[in-house]
């Protein structure tokens, strides 16, 4: 499974959405996507590839593609 595989299916298994739903995807823009699932997205995002994001990280994680571009920074490779 690569990395961005990864990545789909823990956003797909927290938020109950489909790969197709994915795109344009943000957070709050779903009644799925609150604080509670936010955390236990980025635990799972951090457990997964090894990573501990900064506090600034998790805040600026508000889309499906932010969430991308900040696991790119953390040398992910999507």
């Amino acid at each position: 499974m690569t990395s961005k595989e990864k990545y789909d299916n823990i956003m797909m298994q927290n938020l109950k959405v489909t790969q197709e739903e994915l795109p344009g995807l943000k957070y709050h823009g779903i009644t799925a996507w609150d604080s509670m699932t936010h955390m236990d997205i980025i635990a799972e995002l951090e457990e997964a590839f090894h990573i501990r994001m900064e506090n600034l990280d998790v805040l600026r994680f508000s889309s499906y593609e932010k969430g991308l571009e900040i696991l790119a920074e953390y040398g992910v490779a999507l």
